[in-house]
């Protein structure tokens, strides 16, 4: 075990310092944080939502420990709200994922005028190395993650493109990949000290160059960690519950706030794209999807991964 967890540490770092980077979209979450420990001489971009954001307590502590300084770009309610349908033209998707969306966009934004050139995320992680809750109940959880990563797509390069950034994710490094898979699961979902954690080899193999608070902190979506997630319900009330009952779209909106997303993406991007030769149909929006593919980039819509 202890061979394999060094191989994972020796692997990572590589593949951090192979594709250097002078900007780090920082949460204070534990992928973003294996990265900066790594690779502290860079400059750190957070985001919050006003005071909402659940990143804060841990940026601090971690700040403090690698004697760096973050740029923390609060954003308001308004600003947020305002800034929308620049993201849904961008992404060209009305995914009820936005919330997440805005945080990585405002924070791609800021470090584009700080002057940044190529920003890394934590992409990847929690997918190849189990960090989602969810995973935990998967009854085949090796098959999943062996499909996942061969499809893994995240709105932070299509945003980063949008403003001419390089992006480095250094957990999609294909080396990276290919030794997860490998990884057996009972060393990625493990019980420690009474409590059950995903990542669990991450957080053995960079434990002694974190604090406890980091290393065994919770995983948190970005929407909760920003506070984007304040937005939802704030977005809800702007659609009327006759509105959303009535749904004269044909689509399966999951709630209000999905159909709010809707309409401003029918009137920044458009229709929704028919699907292509060789494209299977979306059963949410009827959009194109690739065959292989269980989660509809336009809508959100996911099916059963099995199929």
């Amino acid at each position: 075990m202890k061979s394999i967890i060094n191989d994972l540490k020796t692997m990572l770092t590589h593949a951090i310092k192979k594709e250097p980077y002078d900007g780090l979209l920082f949460s204070g979450g534990l992928d973003t944080s294996v990265l900066a420990a790594v690779n502290p001489a860079v400059k750190y971009v957070s985001v919050c939502l006003e005071d909402k954001a659940e990143d804060l307590y841990y940026l601090e502590i971690l700040s403090k420990f690698l004697n760096v300084k973050p740029v923390l770009r609060k954003v308001s309610v308004d600003e947020a709200i305002e800034n929308i349908p620049e993201v849904i033209k961008i992404l060209k998707s009305f995914d009820p994922a936005i919330p997440n969306d805005l945080a990585v966009y405002f924070g791609i934004k800021e470090a584009k005028k700080l002057g940044i050139n190529k920003i890394a995320t934590g992409d990847g992680s929690d997918e190849i190395f189990a960090g989602y809750s969810f995973m935990r109940d998967i009854e085949n959880l090796t098959e999943y993650i062996q499909r996942i990563s061969r499809n893994m797509f995240f709105s932070s390069n299509v945003l980063a493109d949008s403003f001419d950034l390089n992006i480095r994710q250094p957990f999609m490094d294909k080396e990276i990949v290919n030794f997860a898979l490998k990884v057996p699961n009972a060393l990625k979902i493990r019980e420690d000290n009474g409590d059950v954690w995903g990542k669990w080899i991450l957080r053995k193999a960079f434990e002694d160059d974190m604090p406890d608070e980091i290393t065994w902190q919770s995983k948190r979506p970005l929407e909760y960690g920003s506070g984007m997630n304040y937005l939802r319900d704030i977005l809800s009330d702007k659609v009327s519950d006759e509105e959303f009952n009535n749904n004269q779209y044909g689509i399966k909106f999951l709630n209000k706030e999905h159909l709010y997303y809707y309409k401003i993406y029918k009137n920044v991007v458009g229709d929704i794209p028919k699907p292509k030769e060789n494209e299977k149909q979306c059963p949410g929006c009827g959009a194109g999807m690739m065959q292989k593919s269980f989660h509809c980039k336009i809508c959100g819509y996911v099916l059963d991964w099995r199929e």
